[in-house]
């Protein structure tokens, strides 16, 4: 059973609200005013708080305040309750941290929706989803039944793009969010000469497109199939109410998109200090890591290669040579196996560089 505390100064207010709570199947804790409040949510650890902002001595946003920086009661759903409608008051409560917000005067309908619609997201952000589209396509399903604006026909547009199709250009305006289902991806970049540098390679389990969304601006590269694949297209608009609607849908991206920025910052300064054998390496385990078979097999074209090192065919095709003169590489039906992915590893760290 759920229990909810509830802090109100309004000895009415504060027992009609347990009631109703009650009658739903919940375990309520009360308290009548701020302190009193803080000291019971530190002590029981509710599901969720449901506190009023106007009260004597300690208001609502000195409970939510108190309680962010304690680490037992700070990730606890809270909701505001109060007669306050001016905008700026309910901007300073989400600012704050709160979850939702509901004026008095209210009926019970909406005081129990409001309660379980938290703990739904609240469910939702702590469920583990398979793996592939299907996981994707019930993480969505969930996301619909919780806030009621996705038709089910959006939950299965599935595209196949051939090896070297465009997913998108640079300047493409980003109306999708794509998840790779099967197959492999690279994202690249190309000079006024027409060079190519390679920005990332994708497989499955991998997102596309979302930076451009968040920017809400153009494509700043180009995107395209490296071998026939297979990708679920998740509409923009759906996108970004997962986003709006959810925080932690939302830090799990931001998550996502600092790991991209700090793999960049990588990229550009081994670009700029290491050597064509080193940064050849990195190449290598990288794409060991995303797109190999459990025989570290992997099926890249030299031109590739090159494009993800930043230099000429040339010198990547040397470097390979003396990989497979020293065993760490071996060559078997336009495939490079990985033999020694330890050396790999000591040659980018410079402990055996050149």
């Amino acid at each position: 059973m759920k229990k909810i505390l509830i802090i109100e100064d309004n000895n009415d207010i504060r027992e009609n609200i347990a009631e109703i709570l009650e009658l739903a199947g919940y375990d309520c804790l009360t308290a009548p005013d701020g302190k009193q409040g803080i000291e019971m949510a530190q002590s029981e650890l509710p599901d969720l708080i449901i506190c009023d902002i106007m009260m004597p001595e300690l208001d609502g946003y000195g409970v939510l305040h108190i309680l962010n920086k304690k680490e037992d009661t700070a990730r606890i759903p809270f909701i505001f309750l109060t007669a306050k409608t001016e905008r700026a008051d309910m901007r300073k409560g989400m600012v704050m941290g709160a979850d939702d917000y509901i004026t008095k005067p209210f009926d019970d309908t909406e005081l129990l929706d409001a309660i379980e619609t938290r703990f739904r997201k609240t469910e939702l952000a702590g469920k583990e989803y398979s793996q592939g589209a299907e996981g994707i396509k019930d993480f969505i399903r969930d996301i619909k039944d919780m806030l009621h604006y996705v038709e089910d026909k959006e939950l299965h547009k599935f595209r196949t793009y051939r090896k070297k199709n465009d997913i998108y250009r640079a300047g493409d305006y980003p109306h999708h969010l794509y998840y790779i289902q099967q197959g492999k991806i690279k994202t690249f970049r190309t000079n006024h000469e027409g060079k190519e540098l390679i920005t990332g390679i994708y497989s499955e389990g991998d997102f596309l497109g979302y930076e451009a969304i968040l920017k809400d601006q153009t494509f700043s590269d180009h995107s395209m199939a490296m071998e026939d694949s297979e990708l679920l297209i998740i509409p923009r608009e759906v996108f970004m109410q997962l986003i709006l609607s959810n925080k932690e849908i939302a830090t799990k991206f931001i998550q996502i998109l600092s790991q991209k920025v700090d793999e960049k910052e990588e990229q550009l300064l081994h670009l700029a200090y290491n050597t064509v054998r080193q940064r050849t390496a990195e190449a290598l385990i990288t794409l060991n890591a995303k797109v190999a078979d459990e025989e570290h097999k992997l099926r890249i074209s030299r031109e590739d290669l090159s494009n993800m090192v930043g230099t000429a065919t040339e010198s990547v095709i040397r470097v390979i040579s003396d990989f497979k003169e020293e065993g760490l590489l071996e060559a078997k039906g336009g495939n490079l196996i990985i033999k020694d992915l330890n050396k790999l590893e000591q040659i980018m760290k410079w402990h055996i560089a050149r």
